[in-house]
Formats: C-alpha cells, sequence, structure tokens
C-alpha cells in the first residue's frame, strides 16, 4: 500500500510541476524585508523566533546560500528586480535612476504588468527616492501608485523615549504603538494596506503580482517594545567573532557610520574606525535586531493568512527575501556595506502550489497566523532545500517562470542596449528535482565601492564620484575569495591589474571568514597567465579563473600537509 501511494504521490508532483510549466499563469505575493540576514528559525538560527516565515519555508522550498550583488539598499533592490548587476545598473550608491544613467532595463513587476498582471507595490520595494525617480518607477512597474505608509514620515524623528523622559533620534528604539502618531508603525500600515488590496481585487479573472516590501530590520529599531520579551537581555550572547581579523585589509573594513550617527551610540564616545562598541550595549543591539525579526515575521503571518483566507493559497506563488544582510558584530563590524557573508547572505523561499507542497482539503489552513508573543513556541522542517550556491539576479527568471510565463533570456556579455534579458540564471530546474550534490562550479557575485584604502566616514555609502576602488567577491560553496581594485568612476572601468588588497576565506576550516589566507599564495604566476587574457575578458570571469587556480593550490596544500 504505501509503495503504491509513495508512487502516487511522486505522479502527482511530477504533474503539478507540468501544469506550472504549461503556462498557466498564477498570481504573485512578493515579499521582501529590509537588513534581514538569515536570522529565521528555517535557516538553523536557534535564537530566532520566526514561525510563520518557517510555516512559509515547510511549504516552500528554501535557498540556503543565496547571495545578493551589493549589501546596500538601493544597488541590490535596482539589481534584483532588473536581473542585472551592480555594473550594468552602474548603479553603487542611492543617487542615479537606471533608466536614464544606464539603460532602459525592465523590472520584474513591469514584465508581469506587460503580460496582463495587475501589479501592485506596497511599502519599501524599489529604494523611494532618485534611485527609483521619486515614484518607485511607476508607471513602468506598477498598474497603479506605490503605497507608503503615513507613519514612515516619522522614522527619522525623534522618536524614542530616553532615560531623562526626552525623545531622542536612538538605534535603539522600542516603543508603545498606542504611543506612537496615528497608533500605529509603517509595517502594520503596509500590512493593512496589502491585507486591503487582496480583499478588494477588482477582477478574479486578471492575475495580481502584489510586492509588499517590509521596513524592519532596518535601523533605527522603532518597533513595538513587546517583542523584546521574546529575548531577554540575560540569554543573548555576543558574535562568535567579535573582533576585527588581524589580517583583514583596512579597505575591507565597514566602520558602521550609520549606526555610529544615533543619539545613543554618540554618547558612549565610541573611537573611529574600529573602537568597539561595549559589550552590555552589543547585546542589547542584538536583542533589538532579533526583536524586530520577530515583529517583521508577524507581519509576513498576518499577510500570509489573509491569502491563505481568501482562499487564494492554491493560486499564487509566494516569494520572501531580502535586499542584503546585515553584520551583528561579526568581524567587529555593524550594519551591511561588505562582501563578508553576514552582508551579502540572505533569505530566499520559494512557495509554489502543488509544487513544493500539495493542495491542502478545504478544511485545512495553508498559513494559520501564529501569534509569536502568545503562542508555544513551534519548530518546523524544512522538507525541500537547496544548499548549493544562488544568486539574487536569478529571482527574476526563476519567479517569471514558476508563474507561468516566459523566463527572459540570458544577457549578452555586454547589456547596455537590451531592454529585457537577464544576468542571472533560471532555478526552475532545481523544484522539479531533488539537490543530489554540491556543485562547486556554482558561485555569487557581489561588489562594494570605496572611497579609499582605509576606513573613512564615507566608506559605507560613497557617491559615484568619490569610488576609488571596487572590491569584487566571489563565493563558492568553499571559498570566499575577494579583490579590491582600481576603479574610475567617470567611465564606470574597473583596472584588474591594479589590486590594491585581496581576501580569501576557506569555509571548510573558516566559516566565519576571520582568517584571510590570501597572502599565504603566490599571485605573480597567477597574475601573469590573467594578463594573457583579452582585454575584453569580464571581471567575474577572471575572478572565476583565479578562484579555481588558487583553490587546486589550497588543495595541494592541504595534501600535503
Amino acid at each position: 500500500m504505501f509503495p503504491r501511494f509513495g508512487l502516487w504521490l511522486l505522479l502527482l508532483h511530477t504533474v503539478a510541476f507540468t501544469h506550472v510549466a504549461g503556462r498557466e499563469r498564477r498570481n504573485v505575493l512578493f515579499i521582501m524585508a529590509d537588513d534581514l540576514r538569515t536570522s529565521l528559525g528555517c535557516y538553523g538560527d536557534a535564537v530566532a523566533n520566526t514561525p510563520n516565515i518557517d510555516q512559509l519555508a515547510s511549504k516552500g522550498q528554501v535557498f540556503l546560500n543565496a547571495y545578493a550583488q551589493q549589501a546596500v539598499c538601493a544597488p541590490s533592490r535596482t539589481s534584483m528586480l532588473t536581473s542585472r548587476r551592480p555594473d550594468t545598473t552602474r548603479l553603487y550608491d542611492f543617487n542615479s535612476y537606471w533608466r536614464t544613467h544606464s539603460g532602459n532595463y525592465t523590472t520584474l513587476p513591469q514584465y508581469f504588468k506587460s503580460r496582463g498582471y495587475r501589479t501592485m507595490s506596497v511599502g519599501k520595494v524599489f529604494h523611494p527616492g532618485i534611485a527609483s525617480n521619486h515614484s518607485d518607477d511607476y508607471p513602468y512597474s506598477w498598474s497603479t501608485p506605490a503605497y507608503h505608509p503615513a507613519s514612515f514620515t516619522y522614522e527619522k524623528e525623534k522618536m524614542c523615549k530616553g532615560e531623562d523622559g526626552k525623545l531622542h533620534a536612538n538605534l535603539l528604539c522600542a516603543v508603545s504603538v498606542a504611543e506612537q502618531p496615528g497608533g500605529t508603525l509603517p509595517d502594520m500600515e503596509s500590512t493593512d494596506e496589502a491585507v486591503r488590496l487582496l480583499k478588494s481585487r477588482p477582477d478574479d479573472d486578471v492575475p495580481f503580482f502584489l510586492a509588499v516590501g517590509f521596513h524592519k530590520p532596518h535601523i533605527p529599531f522603532r518597533i513595538p517594545q513587546e517583542y523584546l520579551s521574546l529575548y531577554p537581555i540575560g540569554e543573548m550572547r555576543l558574535a562568535p567573532d567579535p573582533d576585527v581579523p588581524t589580517r583583514l585589509p583596512p579597505v575591507a573594513y565597514n566602520p558602521w557610520a550609520d549606526v555610529r550617527r544615533r543619539d545613543d551610540v554618540q554618547k558612549l564616545n565610541i573611537s573611529f574606525p574600529y573602537g568597539p562598541i561595549p559589550k552590555d550595549f552589543q547585546l542589547r543591539i542584538r536583542q533589538h535586531y532579533y526583536a524586530a525579526v520577530s515583529y517583521v515575521d508577524a507581519q509576513v503571518g498576518r499577510l500570509l493568512a489573509a491569502l491563505d483566507g481568501l482562499r487564494l493559497a492554491d493560486s499564487t506563488v509566494v516569494v520572501f527575501c531580502s535586499d542584503h544582510g546585515w553584520s551583528l558584530g561579526e568581524h567587529g563590524e555593524w550594519a551591511k556595506y561588505s562582501n563578508f557573508d553576514v552582508s551579502t547572505r540572505v533569505p530566499l523561499i520559494f512557495y509554489v502550489p502543488w509544487v513544493t507542497t500539495l493542495r491542502n482539503w478545504p478544511q485545512n489552513s495553508t498559513f494559520p497566523f501564529i501569534d509569536v508573543l502568545t503562542q508555544p513556541e513551534r519548530r518546523f522542517k524544512n522538507d525541500k532545500v537547496i544548499r548549493n550556491v544562488v544568486e539574487l539576479v536569478n529571482v527574476f527568471p526563476t519567479l517569471s517562470y514558476l508563474a507561468g510565463l516566459k523566463a527572459p533570456k540570458p544577457c549578452p556579455d555586454i547589456s547596455f542596449q537590451e531592454e529585457l534579458c537577464t544576468e542571472g540564471e533560471n532555478m526552475a530546474y532545481t523544484f522539479r528535482h531533488q539537490e543530489q550534490r554540491q556543485n562547486e562550479e556554482a558561485i555569487s557575485f557581489s561588489q562594494y565601492p570605496r572611497p579609499a584604502d582605509t576606513p573613512q566616514v564615507n566608506s559605507d555609502l560613497p557617491d559615484l564620484k568619490d569610488i576609488k576602488i571596487m572590491g569584487y567577491s566571489v563565493r563558492s560553496w568553499d571559498y570566499r575569495y575577494t579583490l579590491w581594485l582600481g576603479f574610475d568612476p567617470t567611465t564606470f572601468q574597473v583596472n584588474v591589474s591594479d589590486v590594491h588588497a585581496g581576501e580569501l576565506y576557506m569555509l571548510a576550516d573558516d566559516p566565519g571568514q576571520d582568517r584571510n589566507i590570501y597572502s599565504d599564495f603566490d599571485h605573480s604566476v597567477m597574475m601573469g597567465k590573467m594578463a594573457s587574457l583579452p582585454g575584453t575578458a569580464s571581471v567575474q570571469m577572471r575572478m572565476r579563473l583565479q578562484l579555481l587556480y588558487l583553490s587546486a593550490g589550497g588543495k595541494t596544500s592541504r595534501g600535503k600537509a
């Protein structure tokens, strides 16, 4: 009986995937958090209390090693939503709009809109301001103007009550929601609006693409104070590697200027650039970050429960992701702004009805809301995981295909004139077959600009005109390899022979990326080989070849040892 039942399930799954591949269009709920690293239960974080996202993961496919292309908001979001790398969008800061600055690239929601979808944006999806033409790329990407919560107006104001009873612009800002203007907070408002849009769909026959961007856990940590109770300060621990690595090149260090600007951090009188934050305050930052993550989890739970209650869970692809990660004291760093895993690695979860899970019968809920503040802690199991390295530029072609559209074609080597193409990979094949082995050739490319070889006050986010060095980084299964190369911001050209510094981390022995072994190798022979490559060879191709050369040497050295 059981073998036949298992065969029936396998057959049903195969038919279901074929059904999706047969181009039936599905709705899309695209959920993005801001500055969220993989501090989730479904990613193995034992501290995190995130039952709603974990529940989604248990019914979806979880990419355990997904990486952003630049660890800061506007460049990462523009890259993911256009499926073009930062060197193609030419956006490394917040100060340009890709359509006029680089190329008229089609975005993910624009592609769905052109195929008959009603596309809607709630909260922070594109980075607001110049980077999205002060319009969230409306009307290109959206059927109606994007919604932004009114309470976000207060996010940068003095809203945090200090010990002196006065209001401050603090980093740590747990509040009583009832005392906030309007009795609400931005992500609560965004959830309310997204639920309203789901309930008021004008035409059931028109598929929708609803993007919902939550502002947290981005700083300041202005969150409902009750979420702190989930993380008693006495149970919090420091980062396992809280010190600046001795062999870290100064150019690689992120001096976390935006954290330093907060009133409560300024009172600590921390020396620039490396001065450590006092340990008791480090613990409080970590507590507030995790509390902010649980707060976001509750909003995701509300949204998914509404989707489920409207009987849309069986016809809607759900994607959950973040724009980049956030350092919580690792390497003596805070915030994003680096090429380390803690800054570039992100959660990426796809729920595809009939593919990642079989249909629930009418009496069963797919996504019942779990109140983390009142209900017992719950743990879920991930049945479908992908461990191999993937990139956020893959989201556009993958989601298009899984929703029933044709995936955009791969871009040519130079694609500034191509409006619709992808620099990513369609990962739909990973949903059909169980991952069999590690793929050592699967890699992710990230990059980060710097204004100088040593930490400056603008090192975290230099304006384009101030960029002098670009840190290109390759993440494979076994290694993280980074080169800091000379960069000309007027021509957008990188000088591959102008090497300012390098980093190489062997992840099997050093998963936290604390021991830079770049200087253990003689690079002269390798660089000589690189000089013979044609001038048109991309930085990505060069670094891929260099990593192959270095990894071969590393394996030989370990073999001799």
